[in-house]
C-alpha cells in the first residue's frame, strides 16, 4: 500500500480547516451526539436564531431544545444504554408521559413530566436488569430518577455547563446564519 509522502520522504499533513471546515464540523459532531438527520438538526437551530433576540443567551436555549427531547431523557434517565438506543425504545412506544403512550423522539418534555416504562414492556428482554443498571446510575440534577418505581420526573431546566458538550455551539449558529 503506497502512501503520500512529498519529495523529501515526510508525511503530507492535511490543510488547516478553513472558517466554514471548523463551523461544519461543529455542527457534526452535535447532530451525531444527538443522532438527530440534517433536517431536524436545522429546524432546532433555525427556531433559536429566529428567538435569539428574545433570549439572551441561544447557546442555552439550542441545548435546553435538544436535551428536553423525549429520546435524550430517556437516556439521562439511565433507561437505555445509548441515544439510538433511546430512540429506538420511544419508536416502538415502550414508555409514557404523565400517564399517555408516547412513541415520538423529539417530544419536547416539560417540567413536571412524569416518564415510566409501559408496564407490559417491562418484561422485555431490554428491560431486565435495569434496576441493577440503575442502582449505579446518577441522572443529572434537572431530573429526577425513582430506582425503585422505574420512572422519571423532569424537576428543572437543563444548563450548558452540567451538559458540558465538547462543542462549540457559537460556531454552529454562525454556519447557519451564512
Amino acid at each position: 500500500m503506497a502512501r503520500f509522502t512529498s519529495s523529501q520522504g515526510q508525511k503530507r499533513r492535511p490543510a488547516p480547516l478553513s472558517e466554514y471546515g471548523k463551523e461544519l464540523k461543529e455542527k457534526q459532531k452535535l447532530k451525531k451526539l444527538y443522532n438527530l438527520r440534517e433536517a431536524q438538526f436545522r429546524k432546532y437551530v433555525k427556531e433559536v436564531l429566529r428567538k435569539r433576540r428574545m433570549v439572551e443567551d441561544p447557546t442555552t436555549l439550542l441545548v435546553k431544545r435538544l436535551e428536553n427531547r423525549l429520546d435524550n431523557v430517556v437516556f439521562r434517565l439511565g433507561f437505555a444504554k445509548t441515544r439510538v438506543q433511546a430512540r429506538q425504545l420511544v419508536n416502538h412506544g415502550h414508555f409514557l408521559v404523565n400517564e399517555e403512550k408516547v412513541n415520538i423522539p423529539s417530544y419536547q418534555v416539560k417540567k413536571d413530566d412524569k416518564i415510566t416504562i409501559l408496564p407490559k414492556k417491562l418484561q422485555k428482554k431490554i428491560f431486565q436488569n435495569l434496576l441493577m443498571i440503575l442502582k449505579k446510575h446518577e441522572p443529572p440534577s434537572w431530573l429526577e430518577l425513582d430506582k425503585e418505581k422505574l420512572e422519571g420526573k423532569v424537576v428543572g431546566v437543563p444548563s450548558v455547563e452540567e451538559v458540558s458538550l465538547p462543542i462549540e455551539i457559537p460556531a454552529i449558529f454562525e454556519f447557519y446564519s451564512r
